[in-house]
């Protein structure tokens, strides 16, 4: 592999992990297991090892987690959160063991083994015995702050006994357990709502909720299981550790394991995975720890993960059903997806029935025929998959599918030509009245990050749809409390009404959405290629819709020829357009307002609702005046302690044309640092990014002009301090 080979396989790793990273930790979706993702991670770092003058400073592999969520105030650990490095096989465990052996130089190690909760992982903080913190772990040295969320869970104490230290910092995972999960489903799925994938999407989701009566309703449960920061403790052992646990009436796992050699942490480990299936929660491994604190600090840690534990993870459970049908899915941009329809089969912690096949091309590659045993197992323990099919029991007369001659060239739904643009795999259905896609179209109009709209939910805007009261989104500004309450979410053998509370509900959230900010509104359109931060740089460049379906700017960032870049064009380079928004997306928002549904959308929307969106973050760089926002196209980190939440920094920066970020890169402008700044500070300094402290920052605000839409498009030129 040559220097060249070498960067371009690094940039790739590093995208694609990223991307993983903000599926697992962001969306709570992942799309591959712990093992393909593992495997990433260690091609990537052996890449680095070999080339390490290629090896970023942003690289995955010197960062924990993923990013914290948008919403609530971030705050630095007081210790850093670290995760667990991955062993699959009886032998990484044996070459860990004997690690820990020669890095020690004792004969034997006493080690406790824990199971691994499958849930999200949690720091808990204690001042004079009371509750003060509770964070999620984010990208190990910030996390979310949310201690009125952790407050609601029920075994979560909220003061600790007398003697207890005056100090102390839990590691721990919030969980949903397992009897909590399914009765939650069911209570979901009367509602009509969508039903949870599994126990660790369901608590993931909750803790993003900014509504705690909300969450309060959820059944969260919490194990601790680690030490963070504390003060007036005299510790020596993590079996010391797990008796004050005990002490203090703190939740700890019901069982744990010891071990001074290999085979009995092996024993340990089958015991426990023979075991998990009767735990009231979802693990989906054991953990492995070296029993002595002092030990432990010896070890010392990789830049990723503690040298002194490590997660054996379990072999994905699998078992083998019959391929009935396949049957295809048409999703909310007309991509059609085939999905496999199984004879049921229990499978890690549930009943599976149907599993997707991804596209024709994964079909063929795995020879997938109607008719087939199969292989199926939960990719992550969490998304049904056919991994594979055994030939030797295919029954005579299969044949290999072809998704054209499976539909007769149609869409399922709607009845019109599919078709499949050359060097893509997805078949699409391009029908802009398609049923399937309205019905999708309205569960991404009204997610949590677009309109909000409380109380509709997958069964809901499927019956909206089916039941013909709602066909394109817009359409749910003309449906009435005596529609909506009479709505049928069941059969007609077996009806089950919406009912007017509900109703309420959703008409109130309909009437809140009316005031969202037009970069809401941009991405719950749902236009291809712009997601939630190419709505919030469209938003900064445009004051309204009528400002961006009729933009200059886009009309240029389209017809930019190949190989020149917008940084370089004469009328685009003032507007410091973020790489958010390139030629692409451009061209997808001018194809949509062209197109029949784009205009009868943006007539709809003023004429008939009278809608009009505007920016709540327009700031944009007019060639007339290279200063018209001193902070547009800038990039700021936000770390340590300020005077105000750090999300009102945030949404200054982004009101006067700037974005935020969780991390520090190359690609930073400036810092924002306030006291107790950590390591974000440390990497500023050495990839000489600008450092502000907080009087600084009011400084140079103070001089910044403040963004409206009511802003004139070309303010008087002033010095341009951010550039």
């Amino acid at each position: 592999m040559t220097a060249d080979d070498a960067r371009l396989r690094i940039a790739a790793l590093s995208a694609e992990i990223e991307r993983h990273n903000r599926l697992y930790h962001l969306d709570a979706a992942p799309v591959i297991s712990d093992r393909e993702y593992d495997a990433l991670f260690a091609e990537l770092t052996a890449l680095e090892l070999a080339w390490p003058h290629l090896a970023s400073p942003d690289s995955p592999s010197r960062r924990v987690g993923g990013a914290p969520i948008d919403g609530f105030v971030q705050v630095q650990h007081a210790v850093r959160m670290m995760s667990l490095d991955n062993s699959y096989s009886e032998a990484e465990a044996l070459e860990f063991y004997n690690r820990l052996v020669r890095l020690t130089g004792l004969d034997s190690i006493h080690t406790v083994i824990e199971p691994k909760i499958d849930g999200v992982a949690v720091s808990v903080r204690y001042e004079n015995r009371s509750l003060v913190l509770a964070a999620t772990r984010g990208d190990g040295v910030t996390g979310d702050d949310i201690t009125v969320n952790a407050r609601t869970i029920r075994r979560l104490p909220l003061t600790l006994p007398p003697d207890a230290p005056p100090l102390l910092e839990l590691r721990g995972e919030i969980f949903m357990p397992n009897a909590a999960f399914r009765s939650l489903n069911d209570e979901r799925e009367a509602a009509g709502d969508a039903r949870f994938a599994n126990p660790r999407n369901a608590t993931a989701g909750t803790l993003k909720l900014l509504d705690s009566r909300i969450v309060a309703r959820r059944p969260l449960d919490i194990i601790f299981h680690g030490l963070g920061a504390h003060a007036d403790l005299n510790l020596s052992s993590i079996s010391e550790f797990h008796a004050l646990l005990a002490h203090l009436n703190l939740p700890r796992a019901d069982r744990l394991w010891h071990a001074d050699s290999v085979a009995g942490i092996l024993d340990a480990i089958r015991e426990l995975d023979s075991a998990r299936r009767s735990l009231p929660y979802e693990t989906d491994g054991a953990v492995v720890k070296v029993d002595r604190l002092d030990l432990q600090a010896q070890l010392g840690t990789t830049s990723k993960a503690p040298r002194w534990a490590i997660a054996y993870k379990f072999e994905p459970e699998r078992v083998t059903t019959t391929l009935r049908a396949i049957t295809i899915q048409v999703g909310r941009t007309g991509v059609l997806t085939p999905v496999a329809e199984l004879d049921p089969v229990f499978v890690s912690g549930s009943t599976v029935s149907r599993a997707t096949l991804h596209n024709e091309e994964e079909i063929l590659r795995k020879d997938i025929r109607v008719g087939d045993t199969v292989i199926i197992e939960k990719a992550g323990e969490i998304i049904p998959a056919v991994v594979a099919v055994i030939p030797e029991k295919r029954p005579p007369g299969t044949h290999p599918f072809d998704l054209f001659q499976h539909t007769n060239g149609c869409c399922p739904s709607c009845g019109n030509p599919i078709s499949k643009s050359d060097g893509f795999v997805a078949w699409r259905c391009l029908s802009p009245v398609c049923p399937a896609q309205a019905a999708t179209s309205l569960k991404h109009f009204a997610g949590r990050k677009m309109l909000d709209l409380e109380g509709l939910g997958d069964i809901v805007a499927d019956k909206l749809v089916e039941r013909s009261l709602v066909r394109t989104p817009l359409d749910l500004f003309h449906l009435t409390l005596d529609q909506l309450a009479a709505l049928n979410l069941g059969s007609d053998e077996e009806p089950r009404v919406f009912g007017p509370k509900n109703a309420a509900k959703l008409l109130a959230a309909l009437d809140r959405a009316k005031t969202l900010p037009l970069s809401r509104w941009i991405f719950a359109i749902g236009i291809p290629e712009v997601g939630e931060s190419a709505a919030r740089e469209l938003a900064r460049l445009h004051r309204n819709f009528a400002e961006l379906f009729s933009s200059p700017i886009l009309t240029d960032l389209a017809a930019l020829p190949k190989g020149k870049r917008k940084e370089d064009h004469p009328t685009l380079a003032p507007f410091r357009i973020a790489q958010e928004v390139g030629q692409v997306a451009a061209r997808s928002v001018l194809d949509f307002a062209a197109s029949p549904s784009g205009a009868a959308f943006i007539s709809a929307l003023q004429s008939q609702f009278h809608i009009d969106p505007q920016s709540d973050n327009f700031a944009p760089q007019t060639p007339d005046s290279a200063a018209a926002s001193l902070f547009a196209g800038t990039t700021w980190v936000i770390t340590g302690t300020l005077s105000e939440p750090r999300p009102t920094f945030e949404a200054l920066i982004r009101s006067l044309g700037g974005k935020t970020s969780s991390s520090v890169s190359a690609k930073t402008s400036f810092l924002l640092a306030g006291e107790e700044a950590g390591s974000k500070l440390d990497k500023a300094r050495q990839l000489g990014v600008t450092i502000l402290s907080e009087p600084e920052f009011r400084a140079r605000l103070a001089e910044a002009p403040i963004a409206n839409p009511d802003t004139p498009a070309n303010p008087p030129t002033q010095p341009d301090l951010f550039a």
